[in-house]
C-alpha cells in the first residue's frame, strides 16, 4: 500500500542515548519515529544475568501495544532483542529487532571474504542473543561468527561517559581489524558513534540498518 505520509516507527529503546541515535539515523528516510524508552528492561536483564522469559514477555507485550497507530515497530535493545520475535507472531505490521538487519548485512559481507564476521558487544547480557541471531544469519554460508567484549566500554557508558564508551567500543574494533578481522558488526545500536572513530576499518552498525529494514529500504 503506498503512503501519502511518513512511514510511522514506533521504537522501544532501554537506554535515553539511543532517542537521538536513532533521530539522527533516521535523517532522510522519509520515516516519522516515537519514542519509547524502558530502561528497567535493560537494568533488569543485567541483574538476573540475562533475558528471563518473565522480561521477554513483558517486553513482547509492549511491543504488541507500540504496533497501535504504528506502521512498524522497532525494538533497539539486542539484550532484549527476542522479545521482537515474539511478539511479531501473527501481528498486522512488522516488529522487527533493530539487529536483524545488521546480521543479514554482516553475514553478506563476510561472503565476500573471510567468510568471518566478529560482533562487538559492550555488555556480557547481549552476547548470547546476539549470537543466536548471527549464527541463524550464517546458517548455510560458511560464515563463522566470533564474538567479543569492548573492554571496560560499558561501565563507561553506565557512568555517563558516552565519549568514553565510543572510545573504548572505536580502541577494541580497531584491535579486532589489526587482528586481521574484515567484518565487524557493532552489536547494540549504543556502539554506532563509534564507528567514525575507527582508524583501522569500518564496522556495520544497527540503527541505519534496523530503520531501513523497518522502511523496507534493506
Amino acid at each position: 500500500m503506498q503512503l501519502t505520509r511518513p512511514l510511522r516507527v514506533a521504537c522501544l529503546h532501554t537506554v535515553d542515548s539511543n532517542v537521538d541515535v536513532f533521530e539522527a539515523a533516521a535523517r532522510g528516510l522519509g520515516v516519522a519515529l516515537s519514542h519509547h524508552v524502558r530502561a528497567d528492561l535493560l537494568s533488569r536483564s543485567e541483574q538476573a544475568g540475562g533475558l528471563t522469559s518473565e522480561i521477554r514477555d513483558e517486553a513482547a507485550a509492549l511491543l504488541r501495544g507500540l504496533a497501535e497507530g504504528a506502521d512498524a515497530v522497532l525494538l533497539t535493545c539486542s539484550t532484549v532483542g527476542p522479545a521482537a520475535t515474539q511478539a511479531a507472531i501473527g501481528a498486522r505490521i512488522p516488529i522487527l529487532r533493530v539487529d536483524g538487519a545488521l546480521a543479514t548485512q554482516s553475514v553478506a559481507a563476510a561472503t565476500l571474504g573471510s567468510k568471518r564476521v566478529i560482533a562487538l558487544c559492550a555488555v556480557q547480557t547481549t552476547v548470547e542473543p546476539t549470537r543466536k541471531l548471527f549464527e541463524l544469519a550464517a546458517e548455510g554460508t560458511g560464515v563463522t561468527i566470533e564474538m567479543q567484549i569492548a573492554p571496560n566500554a560499558w561501565a563507561a557508558f553506565k557512568s555517563g561517559d558516552v565519549a568514553g564508551y565510543h572510545r573504548l567500543v572505536a580502541e577494541a574494533a580497531d584491535a579486532a581489524y589489526a587482528g586481521g578481522a574484515d567484518v565487524i558488526a557493532l552489536a547494540q545500536a549504543s556502539m554506532a558513534g563509534a564507528a567514525a572513530l575507527c582508524t583501522r576499518g569500518t564496522p556495520l552498525t544497527s540503527p541505519a540498518a534496523g530503520l531501513g529494514a523497518a522502511a523496507g529500504k534493506d
